[in-house]
């Protein structure tokens, strides 16, 4: 006590208040917190602040504890006049990707880059730069990986022969993702570890014509299990790139849309060190697809903010891109498909109830309008099962329920989502790299009614993200997809709509913005805590050069941030020249 006491440095009326109040251990714990807050704490001032906050909508400074919490948030006018001094820049609340694949992203960081590829040779060039680099990958052991193909960039789908006209890459173990990730290529190597004769597989799709090496949605599952998987050590490389590539654009948090539970137990460990510079709010996924694990249906939350489990993710079906989305009606460039269930509409509703009876957040994907309507009726479901003396969006404003993509629904079954509640997670990027195809795929009437539907969500409000690695992680072009509708790598929509596709769905600045920030807060029980700046919350903020509201849309395409906080300690900064980026996550 008499320690603590000399910390104050002789402030008596202190120290009597603090003594009068305190007794016992517990209180002796209390008082040495309060004390290292009041002892340790920093206070920033910066030329504005944006807090999202309605207690202070307008503020230039704050105060954080040691411990990473706001603790005061207010405006003075001596930094506003100029007389006291203040840090450069501008702030914005901490933001967050609403669905993301944080160790797919590391992966993807150290494997080959194959988005934009416009030809086999293109592919065949970047597979042997990458091996210059890498002659170690694609033995049997050491799979040579990818992300990023398009069969619309080849006109057909590829074969593995496609991967042998090269002498070089004959023998080697090859697996490349197309750009959804719901399909993979692979090599004959590969091929060769499979029997002669490859059943069809409910839910998904061996391609066979031209001939085979493609494998779509369940069918991956027969190469994966081949696939010889990282170890922890090389996973914790994975995760060390991929944080600090997300804090670079200004990310402390993201939800990650599936984590096994080995993965989840590493995140457990790992969670806390000083490489972890992130938030992370994983949603659990068995390793079988669309199951329920008892045994790991166990929730965990950090008290920190660091780390948290306690959600679910479903699989309804597959991707438009490769005709994978199971739609109502079929398809209007290739009417022989109505696309791929990958559960049906019994068992889905069967493991949803399951797995909200065990008191997690359900989140099921689903893109096609079919898939949308039986997420639609599994969540109705479990929500008249868990809640029965309760309306369907009272149960569901507790339990928060997501369906992650919500990109072609029905307008029948968009009433339904306005009338429970239901949270669409949408990536504003997917719309404005689909929309070179998706009128194709669905036609006017249907892309028009009920396709990547944004502004007409609002009353909910959606939760914004970017499905990385799929699409880039930078929340800023998201951002300029939502607000413009157009492609933020062309600045351009469709060559029928170049001003932006579907405009009347785009949204504000202010909307697009709480769609990264307080929007996947709420969906991941943070409200409050994160995407805010305010007392109480978590201490995550970005610095800008301008206040957005100031900087041009366009400029957003290739947006820098100057700084990023978590938990009070400055994670990225940028280089003054902007000729190199420095990453300090070592002050945690």
């Amino acid at each position: 006590m008499e320690l603590l006491r000399s910390q104050l440095g002789g402030d008596n009326s202190l120290w009597n208040f603090a003594s009068a109040t305190t007794t016992g251990l517990a209180g002796v714990v209390k008082l040495r917190n309060g004390l290292a807050d009041y002892l340790f704490s920093e206070t920033h001032c910066y030329e504005s602040i944006r807090t999202h906050s309605l207690s202070e909508p307008l503020a230039n400074c704050f105060t954080v504890s040691p411990s990473g919490i706001f603790t005061k948030v207010y405006h003075d006018p001596n930094v506003a006049n100029g007389a006291s001094k203040s840090h450069q820049g501008h702030v914005i609340p901490g933001l967050w990707d609403g669905h993301g694949h944080l160790l797919q992203y590391g992966e993807f960081l150290n494997s080959v880059d194959l988005f934009g590829s416009a030809s086999f040779e293109d592919i065949i060039v970047r597979v042997d730069n990458y091996l210059d680099e890498h002659p170690d990958a694609g033995n049997a052991d050491n799979w040579l990986r990818g992300t990023g193909w398009d069969q619309a960039a080849f006109g057909r789908m590829p074969t593995a022969d496609d991967l042998s006209v090269d002498e070089r890459l004959k023998g080697l173990y090859i697996m490349l993702d197309r750009v959804d990730v719901h399909c993979i290529w692979v090599s004959q190597p590969v091929l060769d570890l499979l029997p002669d004769d490859l059943p069809d597989v409910p839910g998904g799709e061996i391609i066979r014509k031209p001939g085979l090496g493609v494998f779509c949605d369940n069918a991956m599952d027969m190469i994966m299990a081949l696939w010889p998987k990282p170890d922890n050590k090389k996973k914790q490389k994975f995760l060390h790139s991929a944080m600090s590539k997300l804090n670079e654009v200004g990310l402390v948090g993201m939800a990650d849309a599936g984590v096994s539970p080995s993965n989840a137990a590493l995140f457990k460990e790992l969670a806390g060190t000083k490489d972890w510079t992130l938030r992370v709010y994983a949603m659990l996924e068995c390793d079988e697809r669309n199951t329920f694990c008892p045994e790991h249906a166990k929730k965990h939350s950090r008290e920190d903010g660091f780390l948290s489990i306690q959600s679910v993710k479903l699989f309804a079906d597959g991707a438009l891109g490769s005709w994978g989305s199971a739609m109502i009606e079929p398809y209007s460039d290739r009417p022989g498909t109505s696309g791929s269930l990958l559960i049906n509409g019994t068992e889905l509703a069967r493991i949803t109830k399951l797995w909200a009876e065990a008191g997690f957040q359900v989140n099921i994907h689903a893109i096609g309008d079919l898939a949308n309507r039986y997420a639609i009726d599994a969540m109705t479901g479990a929500l008249e099962s868990i809640c029965p003396d309760e309306s369907l969006a009272s149960c569901q404003a507790q339990k928060r329920f997501r369906i992650e993509h919500s990109q072609i629904i029905h307008p029948d079954d968009q009433a339904r989502i306005h009338a429970i509640g239901i949270i669409p997670s949408i990536q504003p990027t997917h719309a404005t790299s689909d929309m070179a195809y998706a009128e194709k795929r669905l036609g006017k009437e249907r892309t028009g009614s009920g396709a990547y539907r944004m502004r007409s969500l609002l009353d909910i409000p959606p939760i914004l993200g970017s499905d990385f690695p799929v699409e880039p992680p930078d929340p800023f072009q998201g951002i300029y997809a939502a607000m413009t509708r157009r492609s933020p790598h062309t600045g351009r929509g469709t060559e029928d709509q170049p001003d932006g596709w579907y405009p009347e769905e785009t949204l504000s600045l202010d909307q697009a913005l709480r769609g990264f920030t307080e929007a996947p807060a709420y969906g991941a029980f943070l409200k409050g805590k994160a995407g805010v700046i305010q007392e109480g919350a978590f201490a995550d903020w970005v610095v800008l050069d301008m206040p957005l509201e100031e900087t041009d849309v366009e400029d957003l395409r290739a947006y820098r941030v100057r700084e990023t906080w978590i938990a009070g300690k400055r994670v990225f900064r940028r280089e003054e020249d902007e000729s190199e980026v420095l990453n300090i996550a070592d002050e945690l």
